[in-house]
């Protein structure tokens, strides 16, 4: 078997993060049809890199076969609106972008973000491999090329002279199996005094919070500051702010921009969190490959949770169809001998299976129906506003079940009312 190698520096990858056995690919949602034929199931194993510290898996299916029809459409998630539009109103408060600018984003999705530039009257593309989503983003005025990004797009755009003011990419990052040649692609395509931001999932809070679920195949690397600072610069881009979000269970927004331009200073945000990091390991091999027993740990304490409750003849139903359920639920072998079914908003996903599980994903209207007595959180970085939502659950007693960093009960906020009130 060959070795696999790192996707940045191209050395041999030999130490495991995490290895959480075979898994099919979090979004390959399944149909009534498809559930009696064979599902593929690639090895979920993430090893980091001696030299880099960069956490990756190995890449086992092509980004067009995972992302040219996606099932995730930002659209569907209030708070993750209300955080794109806060995003839009602090970078035209901070850099004065107006209509003389031109924002572009990669993995542009149904046109979440882009909108709010819009609004503004700021010019806008977006650049979505997904052609379903793509389409959903022109259908709302949203100019959208429907490609993967890279040098080949980035030179494109070059030749039709669109270059960024303000180049964004939301959750990309982690999805590229060819890092190198994005960031080039980036590098291009950015006009000489423009500004790069890009979110994606922290490493520091994978680690500490023990999201291990946020590993699955579409997500080909995970980062701390201090390795995509060395891959930034290695492609003369140079990091000078950042931000700690809440989005996604923790999340970093880096802000980079040419190093030859001087216009702008190294914030000290840069400073602190670099600080923060080496604090808390994440300059030491050692810190990654102690990871996977914790892991463990969280698998047995979430089964003896649903053996007990099953015990004990209680129902559980699922909320959510993320991408991260999936890998917690084929990674602990949770079928539909514990969860009946698990609903979400996304009408994209209703009537379909997921994968490997083969847990049937309804409408949200279903809890009202059957109104079981546990509802396991999926997508635990949303549970507030989940919470709020089904918070009916709590007139038969249900409750709610947050499974990471580890299993907790949460009563619904009327039950709570109802407590009080007797």
């Amino acid at each position: 078997m060959a070795i696999a190698k790192c996707r940045f520096s191209g050395q041999p990858l030999h130490q495991t993060f995490i290895d959480l056995g075979m898994s099919p690919l979090a979004n390959a949602y399944l149909t009534a049809e498809q559930l009696n034929n064979a599902e593929k199931f690639y090895p979920l194993h993430a090893y980091v890199s001696e030299d880099t510290l960069l956490v990756q898996l190995e890449q086992f299916e092509t980004p067009d076969h995972i992302f040219s029809d996606y099932a995730y459409f930002s659209s569907y998630s209030v708070s993750w609106l209300k955080h794109a539009k806060a995003y839009t109103d602090m970078m035209v408060e901070k850099f004065g972008f107006n209509h003389h600018n031109q924002v572009i984003e990669i993995a542009s999705n149904d046109g979440y973000l882009l909108q709010y530039f819009l609004e503004k009257g700021i010019p806008v593309l977006g650049i979505e491999p997904a052609a379903n989503i793509a389409k959903v983003a022109e259908n709302r005025g949203i100019p959208s090329i429907n490609k993967f990004f890279g040098v080949e797009t980035a030179k494109e755009l070059v030749i039709q002279g669109k270059l960024a003011d303000l180049l964004v990419g939301n959750n990309v990052l982690a999805h590229v199996p060819d890092l190198n040649d994005f960031i080039v692609g980036m590098k291009l395509i950015l006009k000489p005094n423009g500004i790069l931001t890009m979110e994606f999932p922290h490493i520091l809070q994978l680690l500490q919070q023990n999201q291990f679920d946020t590993i699955y195949h579409e997500h080909f690397s995970y980062f701390s500051f201090l390795t995509i600072e060395k891959i930034f610069a290695a492609h003369n881009l140079q990091l000078f702010d950042v931000e700690e979000l809440p989005t996604h269970g923790g999340s970093l927004r880096i802000y980079a921009k040419h190093d030859y331009a001087v216009h702008l200073s190294i914030s000290q945000r840069v400073r602190h969190l670099k600080s923060k990091e080496i604090a808390a390991g994440l300059h030491r091999i050692e810190t990654y490959i102690t990871f996977g027993e914790k892991v463990k740990e969280t698998k047995h304490k979430l089964l003896n949770f649903l053996l007990t409750a099953k015990a004990e003849g209680k129902s559980i139903a699922g909320y959510g169809a993320p991408a991260k359920g999936n890998t917690l639920l084929n990674y602990c072998g949770i079928g539909k001998d514990f969860i009946d079914y698990t609903v979400d908003c996304s009408p994209y996903k209703q009537g379909l299976f997921l994968p490997g599980t083969h847990i049937p994903i309804f409408e949200p209207d279903k809890i009202r129906e059957t109104k079981p007595d546990y509802l396991l959180i999926l997508p635990w970085n949303l549970k507030e506003e989940i919470m709020e939502q089904m918070a009916f659950i709590g007139e038969w007693g249900g409750q709610f079940v947050v499974p990471i960093p580890e299993v907790k009960i949460y009563p619904s906020p009327i039950q709570d009312k109802i407590l009080i009130a007797s």
